[in-house]
Parts: structure tokens; sequence; C-alpha cells
């Protein structure tokens, strides 16, 4: 049997392992997508992660085998950290321990070289683990209060009658509570996904593909701010119906559009900036008799 041969046994022995150990933790998990509108985009993440691996396919067949044990010690301290949120019933814990198996799979099996080839794709991974509650809690409530803050400024602007209390804006005909679901957290998630993909189609050069990534935290948060500007416009001159239901709903998708569309023009800016470097061109060999 080949090395090569060998290293693809190895992996599938692994890979139905994996699926025996982490049965539960992935049920679990794909639960969480499906009721959580916050990680429902967990759906794709997987998809374009094995995308990601499937066109490094070429540099992974050329790449030298050099199997470390390090990767068998990164697996052993993952099941361990497995077993202790397992233990202790914290979720993340055992969630985060995918990416340790994996990647210390792959470079017990494969070497350091696949692993920094397919560092990307295994990265790119976490962003389909729900972040901690404890963790998501410091991050939307601030978020709520700098949503209220901007709305408050926005609608003092535009000369309309308003007291913000916290996170409620309190105006002439209603009240308006920037709840958790509003604060923005659920958009810049998203968001975030979806620049570090457009980035990653779009411009070949790593910094510019960080800087688009980073870009989608204050787009997301202006873009919200705006939403919550725009409800209280549209109740202050509609009536409290303008900011619930379908109008409410529909003016997410709206400024999810807009906060594209930001770093879309970003990216424009960008590329007028820092042009992509071109092409080789293929010089043609002249054909001999």
């Amino acid at each position: 049997m080949s090395r090569r041969t060998s290293s693809v046994v190895a992996l599938a022995l692994i890979a139905l392992g994996f699926a025996a150990l982490y049965r539960d933790v992935l049920v679990k998990l794909v639960r969480d997508w499906s009721q959580d509108d916050n990680y429902s985009h967990g759906f794709l993440i997987v998809p374009i992660a094995l995308y990601f691996a499937w066109e490094r396919r070429d540099r992974l067949m050329a790449a030298p085998f050099k199997p470390s044990l390090l990767g068998l010690v990164a697996v052993i301290l993952s099941v361990i950290t497995l077993a202790a949120g397992a233990l202790g019933a914290e979720l993340f814990l055992t969630r985060i321990s995918i990416l340790g198996v994996i990647a210390g799979s792959i470079l017990f099996v494969l070497g350091w070289e696949h692993l920094r080839i397919l560092f990307l794709p295994v990265a790119f991974l976490l962003l389909m683990i729900p972040i901690p509650a404890i963790i998501f809690n410091q991050i939307a409530f601030p978020l709520q209060l700098l949503a209220s803050r901007f709305g408050e400024t926005t609608l003092w602007a535009m000369q309309i009658p308003v007291l913000r209390e916290g996170n409620v804006i309190t105006l002439a005909n209603t009240q308006l509570e920037v709840a958790e679901a509003c604060s923005g957290i659920r958009s810049l998630i998203s968001l975030l996904t979806l620049g570090i993909v457009y980035g990653y189609f779009m411009h070949p050069s790593v910094w510019v593909r960080t800087l688009l990534a980073l870009a989608t935290i204050p787009v997301a948060i202006l873009a919200n701010g705006f939403r919550v500007a725009g409800t209280g416009i549209a109740a202050h001159y509609y009536g409290p119906e303008a900011a619930e239901g379908f109008f409410h709903t529909f003016s997410g998708w709206l400024v999810f559009l807009a906060a594209f569309a930001m770093l879309f023009l970003m990216h424009r800016v960008i590329a007028w900036w820092a042009p992509p470097p071109p092409r080789a061109a293929v010089k043609s060999v002249p054909a001999t008799a």
C-alpha cells in the first residue's frame, strides 16, 4: 500500500471515529442553527469550507507528506476538551474541540504543509459555532445602547421629539425598545461571513481580504443604527404599526442589502487605490517542425 493510499485510509478511519464521537454534539449544533436566527448561516459554513478545501486540491496533492506526532497530541487534548465540556454541560467547549480534532488529524496524518494549506477552510468553520451566552450578552447589550443612541441623535437632528432611557426610545405617539434581536449582532455575524467569502472571491490579496472582513463590523453597526433611526421616523409619521410586523422585518432585509452595498463600494475604492496584480501572461511556444 502506497503512502498516499494509507493516508487516505487513515483519514477515512478518523472521519468514522469523528462521526461516532461527535454525533450528539453535531445534532445539537444543527438544532441551534435551525432554531436560533443569529446562527442560521451555520448551514452554509460547512459547504463553503469544503469548497475552499476542494479548491486547494492541486496544492494538497503536490505537498509533501510529513506526518507529525504533535497532531496526535492536539487530537488527544481536543478529546479531553470534549469530555470536559460534556461533563460541565458547556456546549462551546464540546463544539470548539471539533476544530482541534480536525486540525490535529490533518497534522498527524498529512503534516504541517497540508495544515498550512487548509488553514482557511478549518478556521472558517469557527463561524458555525455559536458564541457562548456570557460573551454574546457582553457584545449584544452595548450594541443595543449604541443603536439606541444613534437613533436618538438622528431623530433629534430631524426635529422629532424623542426621549431615550437606556435602550428604550420614547416618541410622542409610541415607545420603541431596541431589544436583543435588534442589537445588530445577527446582521454583524452574517455580514462578517459574507465579507470573508466576498473578499476571498473578489480579490487575491490577503491584506485586502482581511480589511474587507474587518470592515463588516463598523458597516453592520452603522447600518443597524440607521435601521433603528428609520424605524423611529416611520413610527413618528405613520404610527406605531410602522415599527411592527412586516415593515419591521422588511426593513431588516433592506438594511442588510444596504450594508452589503457599502461593503461593495468599499471594495471598489480599495481596488482603485490598490489594484490586484495582473495575471502573468502565458507565453506561446512556436511549434517546431
